[in-house]
């Protein structure tokens, strides 16, 4: 049985006094339904405003076919977590020229080569201690075709560019790996007089593009920005230039994906073999982000609570998460959630109108709109995020609008899945870092604030 908390004010009191008021946890399923919330004065035909709140068991689900391709952002990390196990991250780019842009002459002299890396974020421990980068050429082309985050590529063992890198404070600066002198000088040779470099054909054909990878025991993440901060830079001169000249090799316009690797034998995530089945992986449940592990909500709890209500009004409803497990300081967990909303498919569940993704409405929006036809259907333009309190360890999202529509039976109950993203993030955060968190189940609520007039 379902065991709720429930406090009851008074309409010339409300929230001021909810501090100083409280009334022991009811079983509303044991009890007549005429009696969940208690008013303090029976009779007395003021509106009682009632608080309950009530968990929403929770499981794992790694999402199935999870497209990491054109991200802009490539993944490069190795993390070992005792809930999570071992996680790799290797990201593949392509790269780009332009066949417009003046090549160095065959007179020119090779100065220096760097392969530059634009880190725009960073996530592990001990940061003040180094971590090593490689970037490795590839054998086999990137396609153009779809890849997902179990997806990889062939490329060479030895790297043509590596270095270690003390990133402390920092979480957004470029770094630049001295490139091997042979691999240089080669690469030289063809961009002064090569036909390599004719054409942008021609130069994938040549070099089909690269792998960055983490060291093993490192235990941290870094997302590399594609672009061109992110790129090959030739420094030579001329005889008797006092000044290099550069010629880029970047990644702008480049196709890429990130491919991970997961190893959870030996943790409670140990058992979630099947992408698109849930897992019950018992009272602590987490997500990872690019492993593309998600929380699938059961929200039948809501339907015997709303059963019990009559003539109420939703002031205030919220779904809570956490406190979260603690972590440690740079390791940050993903900054907001959207609520999908699912089925026995484990899938994201879309619109039969036009296939949009169906979401849980921000509370304010109209939770249903029309199609075509002027038939009721879901709205979908204004999605709920749930957001990161840093100060709390909680992700907090108002549905009282959301409430509201159910008890009117406006809309129809689903599951939910939550999936690590923001509607106003430029890509998909969820696909671009291994943010994670954990939290017991018991810590994932919803509170309700309610009214009711006699």
């Amino acid at each position: 049985m379902k065991s709720f908390t429930t406090f009851i004010l008074t309409s010339p009191v409300k929230l001021a006094v909810w501090a100083i008021l409280s009334i022991s946890f009811l079983n509303y399923s044991c009890s007549d339904p005429a009696t969940v919330g208690l008013e303090l004065a029976p009779g007395n035909n003021q509106i009682g405003v009632f608080f309950e709140e009530f968990e929403l068991p929770t499981q794992v689900v790694l999402l199935d076919s999870f497209n990491t391709t054109n991200q802009s952002l490539l993944i490069a990390g190795e993390e070992v977590d005792p809930f999570f196990g071992k996680t790799s991250g290797v990201g593949y780019s392509r790269m780009y020229i332009e066949v417009t842009e003046d090549r160095p002459s065959r007179e020119a002299f090779l100065d220096s080569v760097f392969f530059n890396i634009d880190v725009v974020s960073v996530n592990g421990e001990n940061l003040d201690k180094p971590k090593y980068y490689s970037i490795h050429q590839l054998t086999q082309p990137i396609l153009d075709t779809l890849y997902y985050n179990f997806s990889e590529l062939s490329y060479e063992s030895a790297p043509f560019a590596a270095g270690e890198i003390v990133f402390d404070e920092v979480k957004d600066t470029t770094v630049a790996l001295p490139v091997n002198e042979d691999f240089a000088i080669e690469m030289f040779g063809k961009l002064q007089r090569g036909r390599e470099f004719n054409d942008l054909f021609s130069f994938r054909e040549y070099f089909p593009g690269f792998a960055i990878k983490a060291r093993k025991g490192d235990n941290t993440t870094i997302g590399v920005n594609l672009g061109f901060q992110t790129n090959f830079t030739f420094y030579y001169h001329l005889t008797g230039d006092t000044v290099s000249s550069n010629y880029q090799i970047t990644t702008a316009s480049s196709r890429s994906f990130n491919g991970v690797k997961s190893d959870r034998s030996g943790t409670p995530t140990g058992i979630v073999q099947i992408p698109g089945k849930n897992y019950d992986v018992g009272p602590v449940v987490g997500l990872k982000s690019n492993l593309g592990m998600v929380l699938k909500v059961d929200t039948s709890p809501m339907d015997p609570f709303l059963d019990t209500l009559r003539g109420v009004t939703f002031n205030q409803v919220n779904f809570e998460i956490g406190e979260i497990e603690e972590q440690i300081e740079t390791q940050t967990p993903p900054s907001s959630m959207v609520i999908y909303f699912t089925d026995a498919s484990n899938t994201i569940l879309t619109r039969s109108s036009d296939k949009q993704p169906l979401t849980l409405q921000t509370d304010g929006q109209p939770q249903t709109d029309l199609d075509a036809n002027g038939n009721v259907q879901p709205a979908v333009r204004a999605p709920a995020v749930i957001r990161f309190s840093p100060d709390k360890e909680i992700y907090i999202v108002p549905i009282a609008s959301y409430f509201g529509a159910l008890y009117r039976k406006e809309i129809t109950r689903k599951d939910w899945l939550l999936y690590g993203n923001s509607p106003q993030s430029v890509g998909d955060d969820f696909k671009r870092s291994f943010r994670q968190f954990n939290v017991n189940q018991e810590n994932i609520k919803v509170k309700v604030i309610y009214s009711k007039i006699r």
